[in-house]
C-alpha cells in the first residue's frame, strides 16, 4: 500500500462542502489556530505527526489554458491530511473516542458526513472519502513519533552521564552510569517496519 512508509501511514480525505457553508468552517479553523488550548488535545495524541485542514473552494482549482475545460463545480471541498502511527483502525478508532466533538464541529459541514460516533459508520465514511498517497516526506519513516522523543531522552540523559563520567571514581562511575540504565531504560525503542496488524 503506498500510504505506509516504515512505521508513518498517511491519509488524504477529501469531503465536499456546499459554497455558503465554507465560510462556517473557514472561522472554526481560524479559531482553531488562534487558541492554542482549543488543539491540545490533537496535540496531546503522540501518535499523530502531522495533521491539516485546508479548504479549496471550487474557483481555487488550477486552470491551465491549453484547451482544459474550465471546471463548473457545484461544491467547495474540505481536504484533511494526516501522518500516523499505527494502523489506520486505530487512527480513526482515537479519532472517533478522543475527537469525536472537535471532528463533528469541523466535518459536520461536508455532505453525508454521518457524525464520527459510531465508530463503525464513520469508518465507512473515512474509507468513501480517503484517497491514496502516492508521495509524502516524512523525516524518519521507521521512527514512531514516540520514538523520536524518546531518543532525546536518551541523548540527553547520555549528554549528562558523559559530563560527570571523566571525574568519577570507577565506583562513582558505575553508580552514575546505573542511574543513566534506569533513566533510559523505558525509552529504549526499536526502529524499523510497523508490525503487520492482524
Amino acid at each position: 500500500m503506498s500510504n505506509i512508509n516504515g512505521k508513518v501511514y498517511a491519509m488524504n480525505a477529501i469531503t465536499p462542502m456546499k459554497p455558503w457553508k465554507t465560510w462556517i468552517v473557514r472561522v472554526i479553523l481560524f479559531l482553531l489556530g488562534l487558541l492554542k488550548s482549543l488543539r491540545q488535545t490533537v496535540i496531546d495524541l503522540s501518535f499523530i505527526e502531522f495533521a491539516r485542514w485546508v479548504v479549496l473552494p471550487r474557483g481555487g482549482f488550477p486552470f491551465l489554458g491549453n484547451g482544459q475545460k474550465r471546471e463548473d463545480l457545484r461544491y467547495d471541498y474540505l481536504l484533511f491530511f494526516s501522518n500516523f502511527n499505527g494502523t489506520w483502525n486505530q487512527y480513526i478508532d482515537a479519532f472517533s473516542a478522543v475527537l469525536s466533538k472537535g471532528l463533528n464541529l469541523i466535518w459536520n459541514w461536508s455532505e453525508k458526513f454521518p457524525g464520527s460516533v459510531p465508530v463503525t459508520i464513520f469508518k465507512e465514511y473515512i474509507a468513501r472519502v480517503q484517497f491514496d498517497t502516492d508521495y509524502y516526506y516524512t523525516a524518519y519513516p521507521h521512527a514512531t513519533a514516540n520514538d523520536v522523543k524518546s531518543a532525546h531522552i536518551v541523548q540527553s540523559s547520555l549528554d549528562s552521564l558523559s559530563l560527570v563520567a571523566g571525574q568519577c571514581s570507577p565506583e562513582q562511575f558505575a553508580d552514575a552510569y546505573l542511574q543513566f540504565v534506569l533513566q533510559v531504560q523505558t525509552h529504549l525503542g526499536e526502529t524499523g517496519d510497523a508490525p503487520i496488524a492482524g
